[in-house]
């Protein structure tokens, strides 16, 4: 029986990869706490330190960046992920609780081998990826609202 991949390991490469693919994706976890409001755009959404008196709390977000290194840009994508979410429920504002570093469900692995006819070797070695995770309350603020003194 003849295989039509020229490598015989590609179809478990192609499923590595593929699962590598799937994971190093983001996410989002929403728990709503009140009737969502008609959508907004993402780029009005304002973040908060503390409500503004007379916000309404929409609902709780969490989101998570793609697998990486732990960057800025990683964090960066978390709050970002987190407005527009924010945004899809109708919220206006999302008050930040905090942001934070998880690790993330797959590692890079680099192996490198040889195989001589008087013997062998092989060198192998892990790098550990992490993923940004940001949490915060989406909320609604009406226009007369009071901003929060600093």
């Amino acid at each position: 029986m003849t295989s039509r991949y020229r490598f015989p390991a590609m179809p478990i490469l192609l499923a590595a990869l593929s699962a590598v693919a799937l994971v190093a994706c983001g996410g989002v976890n929403r728990t709503m706490l009140a009737s969502p409001r008609v959508p907004v755009d993402p780029a009005t959404v304002r973040l908060y330190d503390v409500p503004p008196a007379g916000s309404v709390q929409i609902a709780q977000i969490e989101a998570t960046s793609g697998a990486g290194f732990g960057t800025q840009g990683q964090a960066d994508a978390a709050v970002a992920r987190l407005k527009q979410e924010a945004a899809k429920v109708g919220a206006n504002g999302v008050v930040l609780m905090g942001v934070g570093t998880g690790r993330a469900p797959v590692n890079l692995g680099i192996g490198v081998g040889s195989y001589g006819s008087h013997g062998g070797g092989s060198l192998g070695f892990g790098i550990p990826t992490a993923n940004k995770r940001a949490a915060g309350m989406a909320i609604w603020v009406p226009p007369e609202a009071v901003p929060p003194r600093p």
